[in-house]
């Protein structure tokens, strides 16, 4: 019975999916891939993120290698997320520079009403169609620079977003351990100088698996930031070792954690339920409703606004503050909704029946600090011992490209002048 509870939260967590019994876990190598004679005199940038790893859980739970590591270059107060503050949104706008209603992902799970098709993180052949995605990835971008680059199970690199995939990557598994990713990459930067990758993003879910199955502040979360301070520490060593030039590293997160009041969840108005008037998406911490008559919108906002709690607010989508950017001017692909109600924190939307997980996300990170993520960052290429202002996710984008000397030739949100301070200047 106990393990029967624990795969049901495994299902439940933002950061599980594809857990098929038969798993491909074999590595995916595009043949023909070199690195031009420009791109092997280029830095190396691994980009690492730690799913829910909230801004202040180095501290809170005393990661040595991290707190070194960032006392030794760039830390951050916090960094952003986007909104919603959810993994697969802001993995993606971590690795296009977009905000979530202008690369398309604007959730885990959503309704494509001019595809008429659904997405869910869960589905394979979502997770690896790259025309559900938006902009082009720092892995893209650099292989259309002639730069190698390889991924370990960032959301979306086994798709061909933005028309390319890395030279080398996996399909979406769990079943490889911290260290066992350390090995890979380790491996990756073994390989001859024409054919080694010079940008690297790798992905490690265990904080957030954690922070939802058992809150923020458990034990076991804990345990789960040592596991991957260690895995950090390691690889970082091991990577010295290699003596190679300019090696930089990036470390983020995607999203914070807090403990949610699950015993007492609010009510899904009872008027959503009619199915030929609406249909409504529910992550808990926030609720889209889509209005299938146009002209019903208003009419329909009225109401719920009427009708609420003080534990959430009801917006239409126009009015949401701007800086949110989830707007009906901002949604470029149709699929964020009409109407949003926004339960506050720790309140969640629940329907009957449904479980829950102890921690959750998704709440506005700019009212919610707990939602803030983190950012370190150190190597030849970054200032030592600075401290910075929180900022935007969409910002570490144009950053990396700066590094790695990549031309950024299509729109994105991210500036590059909010974080080129932190770089050391050219000589």
């Amino acid at each position: 019975m106990k393990r029967g509870i624990h795969f049901l939260l495994l299902l439940i967590s933002f950061t599980v999916f594809a857990q098929q019994v038969n798993i491909d876990t074999a590595q995916v190598v595009i043949s023909g891939r070199q690195n031009t004679v420009e791109a092997q005199s280029k830095p190396y940038v691994i980009m690492i993120s730690t799913d829910g790893f909230r801004y202040d859980y180095a501290h809170k739970y005393n990661a040595e290698n991290l707190l070194k590591f960032s006392d030794q270059g760039v830390k951050a107060e916090a960094m952003i997320p986007s909104y919603p503050s959810i993994t697969f949104p802001n993995h993606w706008s971590l690795i296009t520079g977009l905000y979530p209603s202008h690369h398309g992902l604007i959730d885990n799970f959503f309704y494509d009403y001019k595809r008429k098709e659904v997405y869910t993180m869960s589905n394979k052949k979502n997770a690896e169609d790259g025309s559900w995605y938006g902009g082009i990835p720092l892995w893209g971008l650099a292989e259309k620079n002639g730069m190698v680059s390889a991924s370990l199970m960032w959301v979306g690199s086994a798709s061909d977003a933005g028309g390319i995939r890395p030279s080398y990557y996996y399909p979406y598994h769990e079943k490889f351990t911290p260290s066992e990713k350390v090995e890979k990459v380790v491996n990756w930067l073994k390989l001859p100088d024409d054919q080694r990758p010079h940008f690297i993003s790798l992905y490690f879910p265990e904080v957030d698996g954690s922070g939802h199955h058992y809150g923020p502040d458990s034990k076991e979360t804990e345990n789960a930031v040592h596991l991957i301070d260690h895995a950090i520490g390691d690889l970082v060593q091991k990577v010295n070792a290699l003596g190679l030039k300019n090696v930089n590293f990036i470390f983020v997160s995607d999203h914070g954690m807090i403990k949610v009041d699950g015993g007492a969840p609010l009510e899904i108005p009872a008027l959503l339920f009619d199915k030929n008037r609406f249909d409504f998406y529910n992550s808990q911490t926030l609720l889209r409703v889509y209005v299938k008559n146009p002209d019903e919108v208003k009419t329909v906002y009225k109401e719920l606004k009427a009708h609420k709690t003080n534990d959430y607010d009801v917006y239409l989508d126009k009015r949401l503050p701007r800086y949110l950017h989830f707007a009906t001017r901002d949604d470029q692909y149709n699929r964020i909704g009409q109407i949003l109600l926004l339960p506050k924190a720790p309140k969640i939307f629940l329907e009957k029946g449904k479980k829950t997980s102890v921690g959750k996300h998704g709440y506005n990170p700019r009212v919610v600090p707990e939602m803030k993520a983190t950012f370190y960052a150190w190597g030849p290429e970054f200032k030592n011992n600075q401290v910075i202002s929180e900022f935007e996710n969409v910002n570490v984008y144009p950053l990396v490209a700066e590094i790695l000397g990549l031309k950024i030739e299509q729109p994105v949100d991210g500036k590059l002048k909010v974080l080129k301070g932190i770089l050391k200047e050219k000589k």
